[in-house]
């Protein structure tokens, strides 16, 4: 692989945290709108799959990027 690509490949898997971040964020809030003063303190199982399903996407874009730069610090990319 070139420099180049690792870059760009990096930088991707920067991104994809970012994203997986805001989505658990957003997430989070639609969650706490089932909790008082809004809600009843009964969150819907759609508001908790959407959260869980955004903190696992989170896991796994940490895992790649924590990957990556193992290989970084190791000599391998």
């Amino acid at each position: 692989m070139t420099a180049e690509h690792n870059r760009t490949e990096e930088a991707r898997a920067m991104e994809r945290i970012v994203n997986a971040t805001r989505q658990v964020q957003t997430a989070f809030t639609a969650l706490q709108g089932h909790f008082p003063p809004r809600g009843d303190g009964r969150p819907s199982q759609m508001a908790l799959q959407t959260f869980d399903a955004a903190l696992q996407e989170l896991e796994e874009a940490q895992a790649a990027f924590d990957t990556m730069l193992n290989d970084l610090f190791d000599g391998n990319r």
